[in-house]
């Protein structure tokens, strides 16, 4: 069962806004809620171009000018502990969603100390927060690449996931565990989110939609991985946002287990698109989409900027989404394939880049 969760007229923080998914979230709750306020918390940091950043937190100051509801951008890190505390002692959230992290396998390769900075004392910091000023639901990212070397697909949340294959997999396991420990210590409703592989307009410049468009428009060559035998349950935003804003309105109810203790309000999804797409077929919509919304010319030779290459350390070659639990209990799955989605990407990018 779920206990309802009324948004309006509450104070909802949102960390990592101005990023991707995050900035998406508050254009909705903004849109949607008639009443309260929403936190935006984040460091704002250089791993992709800030100005995409600074773009989206543009976007979300113009909707609050029209909105009844009170938008606060917070520039800080969720690794401050002081910062994360005065937050939540003075605006006292009543839903927290965590989206702030540091993403990415392949940079946590190279770069493992941001990891544990962000994912681990950072989400540790937002735990300690709700502990001392409880909320009413906690709701944070997860991600499909909890799964691992995972072989039984869909992926489903009863799969064990104990073999990450990068930092950055085990660092999103070791939330979904602290979540539980808190939840069952102090009866913190909380929610975990596994994402699988998130795409749109505004995205992530480091994911493969969004870097193979820019070198394909600079005229260069895209790598494919494992030869183009990847699938990909790819789940554009405002799927994504959908799913997100109804978990944070349904929190897992609080009871009393036999021991006199709280049996942890604890619950993890899968949140994906549920139709998992060849990489290959994938990329020939996005080629499509781009000449369509004029980013490239229509003559453009693709087989000559394309190149096959093998895996890569740290990836797998298939994430499917069993999404049904999400189904059963929000009502919710993904409506919007591929071709829809990619090609709002390559209108928005050919305006944004005046390409």
């Amino acid at each position: 069962m779920k206990q309802h969760v009324d948004l309006n007229g509450k104070a909802i923080l949102v960390t990592g806004s101005p990023g991707f998914i995050g900035a998406n979230l508050v254009l909705r709750l903004l849109k949607e809620m008639t009443a309260g306020t929403v936190i935006s918390l984040d460091n704002m940091n250089d791993y992709y171009d800030p100005k995409l950043k600074e773009y989206r937190l543009g976007l979300i100051e113009e909707a609050a000018k029209a909105s009844p509801v009170k938008h606060v951008f917070i520039r800080g890190s969720i690794a401050d502990k002081a910062l994360v505390d005065k937050v939540f002692a003075e605006y006292q959230p009543a839903v927290a969603v965590n989206l702030a992290a540091q993403a990415g396998v392949r940079y946590s390769i190279d770069h493992p100390d941001v990891y544990i900075e962000s994912n681990l004392i950072g989400f540790y910091n937002i735990l300690e927060a709700c502990r001392h000023h409880p909320v009413e639901h906690l709701v944070y990212a997860s991600s499909s690449s909890v799964y691992g070397g995972n072989k039984k697909v869909p992926f489903s949340t009863d799969d064990k996931v104990d073999n990450p294959v990068s930092l950055y997999a085990a660092t999103k396991k070791s939330n979904e565990l602290l979540a539980h420990s808190y939840s069952k210590l102090y009866n913190i409703p909380s929610t975990g989110l596994r994402f699988f592989t998130v795409y749109g307009p505004a995205g992530r410049p480091d994911m493969f939609y969004f870097s193979a468009t820019q070198k394909l428009a600079a005229g260069k060559t895209i790598q494919i991985f494992n030869y183009g035998n990847c699938k990909r349950d790819f789940t554009y935003v405002d799927d994504i946002v959908e799913g997100v804003l109804r978990v944070m309105q349904g929190a897992p109810e609080k009871a009393t287990g036999e021991d006199g203790l709280p049996l942890p309000p604890y619950a993890v999804y899968n949140i994906g698109g549920g139709t998992p797409e060849n990489l290959l077929d994938y990329i020939s919509t996005l080629q499509e989409e781009l000449v369509r919304a004029k980013v490239l010319p229509a003559d453009y030779d693709f087989e000559g900027h394309r190149q096959l290459v093998g895996m890569q350390p740290g990836d797998v070659p298939v994430t499917y989404a069993d999404s049904q639990g999400l189904e059963e209990d929000y009502g919710f799955r993904p409506t919007i394939g591929i071709r829809e989605g990619l090609r709002k990407f390559a209108e928005w990018y050919k305006v944004y880049y005046k390409a």
